[in-house]
């Protein structure tokens, strides 16, 4: 039987607790490995996070920060500013990555997210500058996306967190082909459960009326590891769980942008991004060979 898509699928609100806007952790019954936490900030307004077994990322969707935090049996409360960004449109951002066991708080004013993962293993802080996110252009012609791999294994040193962000412009398509990492094989596939937060705009260069909802599309189905059947559509602030199955795509309607937030981790002995294509649809990427890039992107500040 199909697991129902409001198991693994929630609208903008609908994971609202203790002053953040989402809140995705193993209070979901069946999500073990990844977090996520969304704030909505006003002038003067804060959030804070107690010491936990988690390792943690603080992504700014849009506007600025300041990061308050105390790690591990320290008691000298350490600052740092994150200059942030216009929106999540508007190129890379400042992240910082904290071990487990560190206490923060958040102050500024914009969007901001705090990705997670369990861990006993402590690694060093890590602030990494908008100017030294990696940026890569994926696909090609209407599967033309860019990625900002600022939380990747060759990008950041972490236990099990994998984290990155994907623009996707109006009309194109990402996370495609669909392509599945729930099983453990070794060097093959890894096993990761996956969070995906949503932001949708209407699309650079473009003036609508204020009666415009810009959307996207997004799609998840079963695999053998399990049941899943999931087609949305998705607005800013939604959040999707992948924890088995093959998902993909992810489509950007016409006139809107699509944004994404991927957290990513799970109980495998290496931490590695490592895919499966559906076989039904993996020949896709040869079609790109000889196929130009979108040439919107990169989208920069």
């Amino acid at each position: 039987m199909t697991t129902p898509s409001a198991d693994w699928f929630y609208a903008q609100g609908s994971l609202e607790r203790d002053g953040w806007e989402s809140v995705v952790d193993k209070s979901i019954s069946g999500w073990r490995y990844t977090g996520i936490r969304v704030a909505v900030l006003a002038a003067g307004d804060s959030v804070s996070l107690a010491a936990e077994a988690v390792e943690r990322i603080v992504v700014p969707l849009a506007g600025s920060f300041s990061v308050r935090y105390t790690l591990a049996e320290e008691t000298e409360t350490r600052v740092q500013e994150l200059a942030g960004r216009a929106s999540v449109f508007h190129g890379p951002t400042d992240t910082l990555y904290l071990p487990t066991g560190t206490a923060l708080s958040i102050e500024g004013t914009g969007r901001v997210a705090v990705a997670e993962a369990p861990t006993d293993q402590t690694l060093p802080v890590a602030y990494i500058p908008k100017t030294d996110v990696p940026i890569e252009l994926r696909g090609a012609g209407r599967s033309s996306r860019q990625v900002h791999n600022f939380g990747t294994p060759a990008s950041l040193a972490a236990d099990r967190l994998i984290v990155c962000e994907v623009i996707t412009p109006a009309e194109n398509w990402s996370s495609y082909p669909p392509h599945k990492h729930d099983e453990y094989r070794e060097g093959a596939e890894s096993s990761l459960e996956e969070i995906y937060y949503f932001e949708t705009a209407v699309t650079r260069g473009q003036i609508a009326p204020e009666t415009a909802s810009p959307f996207g599309f997004m799609r998840t189905y079963s695999s053998k590891t399990g049941d899943i059947d999931i087609m949305a559509e998705v607005h800013t602030g939604d959040v999707a769980l992948v924890p088995f199955g093959w998902h993909g795509p992810c489509v950007a309607a016409p006139g809107y942008d699509l944004y994404y937030l991927n957290v990513m981790a799970g109980p495998d002995p290496d931490r590695s991004w490592r895919i499966s294509d559906d076989p039904a649809h993996g020949w896709i990427r040869g079609t790109w060979s000889g196929q130009e890039f979108d040439s919107r992107l990169p989208y920069n500040s």
